[in-house]
């Protein structure tokens, strides 16, 4: 059996910061669940802007939710509309005053979650996976990544015994701690089943006293 550690979980407080930042005593559970809700709304609502990272800041009953997409214009909408149209939604989930910021993903070659959305997006418009993954790979090291590792798991092309199939490009150092590697998950919801595209990119080292610019 595989023992596969999380890549970001594995290395949280010591290069990498938490997705969520508060203290609650009394309210964890209650504000956890709200957490739970807001990603999970903004993944089914905004999957045509490619949302890469939600983060989320509490402070004195204020909940501030940054949402990391590739296309944030989709998220404004005209005169930022859109944009009030989600903070009223996420407003509902909330029992805190929310307040919602975008921010512009610049590389989108190399953010893990939407090459692995990419991947995913290809395979269900029946593109060859191994095709989808190579050009996934040299469009990631021709953007600067130092390395990179694919994987795609399920009926690849159909067939009929499921079975994994992985592409690796440069270095992946999953065992190195000050490595910046970023982990992103999708999957493919096919006509013959569900394909999980998996995606590590390694964007250098961090050194001590060092942050991640993620």
């Amino acid at each position: 059996m595989g023992q596969k550690v999380h890549p970001h979980g594995f290395r949280v407080g010591i290069t990498q910061g938490w997705d969520s930042r508060w203290y609650a005593d009394k309210n964890y559970a209650l504000y956890l669940e709200e957490d739970l809700r807001i990603r999970q709304h903004i993944e089914n609502k905004l999957k045509s802007a490619g949302v890469s990272r939600i983060l989320i800041e509490r402070a004195a009953n204020k909940a501030k939710v940054f949402i990391y997409a590739a296309k944030p214009g989709i998220i404004l909408g005209k005169r930022a509309t859109g944009l009030d149209a989600v903070r009223n939604d996420l407003q509902r989930l909330c029992s805190t005053e929310v307040f919602v910021q975008t921010m512009e993903v610049r590389k989108v070659d190399t953010e893990s979650v939407l090459v692995a959305q990419n991947i995913a997006a290809q395979l269900v418009k029946r593109v060859s996976f191994r095709r989808a993954m190579k050009k996934a790979i040299t469009q990631a090291r021709r953007a600067g990544a130092k390395g990179i590792k694919v994987m795609c798991a399920g009926r690849l092309g159909g067939a009929e015994m499921s079975r994994c199939e992985w592409y690796r490009d440069g270095r992946v150092p999953l065992h190195t701690l000050r490595a910046n590697v970023d982990y992103g998950l999708a999957e493919a919801k096919t006509s013959y089943g569900v394909i999980g595209v998996k995606v590590w990119i390694f964007k250098g080292e961090i050194m001590p006293g060092e942050e991640n610019q993620r």
